[in-house]
């Protein structure tokens, strides 16, 4: 149920607005469809000002709705509207914030995009630390930029959960870290979230000789103090690349000090248990790869909550897995090859020979990629280029099919890290290329043939949506 009403010129200050985007598509599902337009401009929904998406997303959760809207000459306008609660208004903008991204402050000492060689897609060298993408699209920030006024509204809003990328509570030492003066407010901050009912996740960027050992029992420490509203806590080794010439000089992780890192994290993980009945603290996948040691099993990671740093990511893909081979029929028995990063590599070639064990006519091959565009140091599937695909599997028997993992693209574009796209490779390796999302019942689909995932190839376009200024892999 809609209708419109004219609104008069003074009733809101034009400069006021100057950041909202325009309205760019209208879906036909939409409750605005039919009213409202492209190039129309959302000035506020139920008196509320919209200054961004967040804004927009929660004053439109309720289901009965004035929204005002400025046309391009700035003639406003109002729509109401019903709809059931929650439903999404169905309008896209121009800019996916609806304003200008807020860009990283920080100078980390760690940074991996300051370790990108030149000529990769312009996407990648940007740094966002934004809350709204905190919230939106899972990404971690630093709180190094954040307003008083974006601190309250967070609360008064209540955006939860707010992804942070700690790396340690010590003032100090994080600003020796972030290489910004601001960075040792972060759990002022932190604590103003919690007394607000904010629901964090953190991440650690562990950095040999800086951050680990007693800082990283500090930092365990002070946070698990901020339990329940910090809900859980990635510890990752720091990623190095071989573009590392006038960078501040840190150290890989080696076997040995990985296990140690293990053995602490665990260990105060156990004392959380106790505690909290929850382990609080977990270390990636790649840390006990690097450490030689077997992972643990699934049920230790709990609610895989911290599965966008690669914690328990292997687990849970095994643990699906088996679970689609029990319920399948018969697979088609096409020849089929994985191509992969180093690390993860044995993992996959396991999965294979559990479902050969079951179906005989299961024919696999797993192809680790070594990295030479970032240097072998770089081990994880989605930082494989196109151009390190194509070089080291060209002239190799790769079955009928070959599968990636669906990180390694950028979703829309369907594009590698350094520009290659998907339809190059195919046309190069001469097969069919089927990027597989890390899930267990889609990889025994795509290698069993039951159901080999859609790949759409798109042209390339002359301009990149800012979308993908913000989230690289496009999803």
């Amino acid at each position: 149920m809609l209708k419109e009403e004219r609104v008069p010129l003074s009733s809101f200050c034009v400069c006021e607005f100057m950041k909202n985007d325009v309205i760019s598509k209208i879906d036909s599902g939409s409750p605005l469809h039919g009213r409202v337009h492209v190039g129309d401009e959302i000035v506020s929904i139920n008196g509320n000002p919209i200054h961004d998406v967040l804004d927009y997303k929660f004053f439109s959760y309720d289901p009965v709705l004035r929204i005002v809207l400025r046309r391009p000459d700035g003639g406003e306008y109002a729509v109401h509207a019903e709809k059931p609660e929650g439903m999404d208004l169905g309008l896209d903008f121009e800019e996916y914030l609806m304003d200008a991204p807020r860009s990283c402050a920080n100078n980390c000492v760690f940074c991996f995009i300051d370790q990108l060689p030149k000529g990769m897609r312009k996407t990648m060298y940007f740094k966002d630390d934004d809350a709204r993408l905190s919230f939106l699209l899972g990404n971690y920030i630093t709180l190094t930029n954040l307003s008083q006024r974006e601190i309250q509204r967070i609360i008064d809003l209540h955006i939860s959960p707010v992804n942070i990328s700690v790396h340690a509570t010590d003032p100090e030492l994080r600003v020796k870290l972030l290489r910004n003066k601001n960075a040792g407010k972060c759990m002022d901050i932190m604590r103003r979230f919690a007394e607000g009912g904010i629901v964090m996740n953190c991440q650690i960027v562990c950095c040999p000789g800086l951050n680990d050992g007693q800082a990283l029992e500090r930092t365990m420490r002070e946070l698990s103090e901020l339990y329940p509203a910090v809900h859980s806590v990635s510890i990752v080794p720091v990623g190095l690349t071989r573009y590392r010439e006038g960078l501040y000089p840190l150290t890989p992780f080696t076997p040995e000090h990985s296990g140690e890192t293990i053995d602490l994290v665990t260990a105060y993980g156990d004392e959380c248990v106790k505690k909290f009945g929850t382990r609080l603290f977990f270390c990636s996948d790649e840390m006990y790869i690097c450490a030689r040691r077997e992972l643990p099993e699934d049920d230790f990671y709990e609610e895989h909550t911290q599965l966008e740093n690669g914690v328990g990511m292997i687990r849970l893909l095994e643990r699906e897995f088996k679970g689609a081979l029990s319920l399948s029929g018969e697979p088609d028995g096409v020849p089929f090859s994985i191509a992969c990063g180093v690390s993860v590599a044995p993992y996959f070639e396991k999965l294979i020979c559990i479902a050969a064990e079951k179906y005989g006519n299961i024919k696999g091959t797993v192809y680790a990629i070594e990295n030479d565009f970032f240097g072998h140091g770089v081990n994880v599937s989605g930082l494989i280029t196109g151009g390190d695909l194509i070089a080291q599997l060209k002239g190799k028997d790769l079955g009928e099919r070959l599968f990636i993992s669906q990180n390694m693209l950028r979703r829309e574009e369907m594009d590698f890290l350094d520009d290659i796209t998907l339809k190059e490779a195919i046309s190069v390796l001469g097969i069919p290329i089927y990027p597989i999302e890390s899930d267990g019942f889609a990889l025994w689909d795509a290698i069993s043939g039951d159901a080999l995932p859609e790949v759409k190839i798109p042209e390339r376009s002359p301009e990149r949506q800012q979308y993908y200024k913000y989230n690289q892999n496009g999803g």
